[in-house]
């Protein structure tokens, strides 16, 4: 049902608040989805990230628990709106940045989930295509197509890959919360399996677990764990800074605030320090089995020999896809549907991401920046942070919790601001994200050097534009403010 006085431009089936219908998801399809979403390549290889830099495996898993337990408070937070309210990310926006002013920030979340939709695909693309060559005694391997700078059977890979996210995204968030429930318990089987196979084939752990810290004394990098711990923590808590701005995408659908609440706290924080172990034995077994490090899964599973390879890379292509659905899809999906709802559905919000994610080539992008590297994760924490900071402070400090429901789909309502944008807002967010500017164009390689404040504060650059954008709203907005 259309809110009274709805605006054509605010409004579509896909926006509206959830009915009792349609609210079916238990805590058990919220932890299903989150395993789901942890369990993939580039979450795998956090903790090979956290090693080289001199970390022994607890120091890195311990990080990596940490770091996903303080990104679970604004996802428990922010997710408290979609519950109460069924609203998704981009109508939540809107109480705080206006009704025109929304479309910002849910466009930039969307562009973030672009460019990882792309390169997850192309990882799973790569999956099948080691499937089919070793299925085919490597038949599938090709000269370089001009352009594209790909064989052609890579080419083909891809797009099939690319084409099996494209009927999950025309069956609708049902069809990949189906998926996510069914894929949860095979994919801990599946990480609990890589685990054995490497026990058993290396007569325990190898030397990786065995090796101390390089930051205790008489390490190569003595006294410098501090200088390690907090950009990485940060980078950590940037890995999954884009779903605690959209998670209302998905607890809108929850069937109440302690099935989202527990699902979350059961399938975010634990799920991935296993992993994180995982990723860490496995790969200290590697050392001992093919007498190298091995931290690439795709890699690694080529290395395997006989049917568990295969075995493997399907679970590979498993994790994959129900990582890239629910994290790089439904985001953008709303949020180019809330630029024209009138026009753009959620389907076809998810085809625009799809394309955009085939358009960019992603293979070419990895080459030119690295497959993972935590610049970027530490980067574009810098600009999510301050979106949930203003989130944050509007929804518990100023409304309370409490929002009118048809105002959010209205012009002339108590959220159109200044011809639909919050000022406040705006300004906030710009003051949210400059102290960590200079930082960012330091690391990116934009400038030589920064003055060394900069630097420093870049480090907690998740933090310090969550802190600063909620203060400067809240001031801007003369906070203590009554009604909703």
């Amino acid at each position: 049902m259309l809110p009274n006085s709805a605006a054509a431009d605010l409004v579509n089936a896909d926006l509206l608040p959830t009915t009792a219908a349609q609210r079916t998801w238990d805590w058990k399809a919220i932890a299903a989805l989150w395993v789901g979403m942890v369990v993939c390549v580039p979450a795998y290889l956090l903790a090979a990230g956290l090693v080289t830099e001199g970390m022994n495996w607890q120091q890195a898993v311990a990080t990596i628990l940490l770091a996903n337990v303080i990104v679970l408070i604004p996802m428990l937070l922010i997710g408290h709106a979609g519950t109460k309210h069924g609203i998704p990310f981009p109508v939540l926006l809107r109480a705080s940045f206006g009704t025109r002013g929304a479309k910002l920030p849910a466009l930039l979340r969307g562009l973030v989930a672009c460019g990882w939709f792309g390169i997850q695909t192309w990882v799973g693309g790569a999956a099948i295509y080691a499937i089919a060559n070793l299925l085919t005694g490597n038949a599938w391997v090709g000269e370089r197509l001009p352009v594209l700078g790909i064989d052609f059977g890579q080419t083909l890979c891809f797009l099939a890959f690319w084409a099996l996210h494209v009927w999950f995204i025309a069956n609708g968030t049902e069809s990949i919360r189906w998926l996510e429930l069914w894929a949860a318990p095979l994919l801990i089987l599946m990480s609990l399996g890589l685990l054995v196979w490497a026990y058993q084939r290396a007569d325990g752990f190898g030397p990786m677990l065995s090796t101390p810290s390089a930051f205790v004394p008489g390490g190569r990098r003595e006294g410098q764990f501090a200088a390690v711990f907090w950009p990485s923590l940060t980078a950590m808590v940037g890995f999954w800074a884009t779903l605690a701005l959209n998670i209302p995408d998905f607890t809108r659908y929850a069937r109440s605030q302690r099935d989202q609440i527990i699902g979350q706290a059961l399938g975010l924080p634990l799920p991935m320090a296993l992993l994180a172990f995982v990723s860490v034995a496995v790969t200290s077994a590697t050392v001992v089995i093919f007498g190298e490090a091995i931290w690439d899964p795709v890699k690694l599973t080529e290395r395997m020999g006989g049917l568990g390879v295969v075995l493997a890379l399907i679970a590979l292509v498993l994790a994959t896809l129900t990582t890239n659905l629910a994290a790089n899809v439904v985001a953008p999906a709303n949020g180019f549907s809330n630029l024209a709802p009138g026009r753009i559905s959620f389907r076809l919000g998810g085809y625009i991401t799809a394309g955009i994610g085939l358009a960019m080539f992603p293979w070419k992008l990895l080459e030119s920046t690295g497959a993972y590297i935590f610049t970027w994760l530490i980067g574009y924490s810098a600009l999510l942070g301050p979106i949930a900071g203003i989130m944050l402070a509007d929804y518990y400090l100023i409304r309370r919790t409490e929002l009118v429901g048809d105002d959010l789909f209205r012009h002339d309502g108590r959220y159109g601001y200044r011809n639909g944008v919050n000022p406040a807002a705006m300004i906030a967010l710009l003051i949210g994200v400059l102290p960590n500017l200079p930082g960012f164009l330091k690391a990116a390689g934009f400038v030589a050097s920064v003055p060394p404040v900069f630097e420093v504060i870049y480090v907690y650059a998740w933090f310090v534009g969550l802190a600063v954008a909620a203060v400067t709203y809240l001031l801007a907005m003369k906070w203590p403010k009554t009604g909703v």
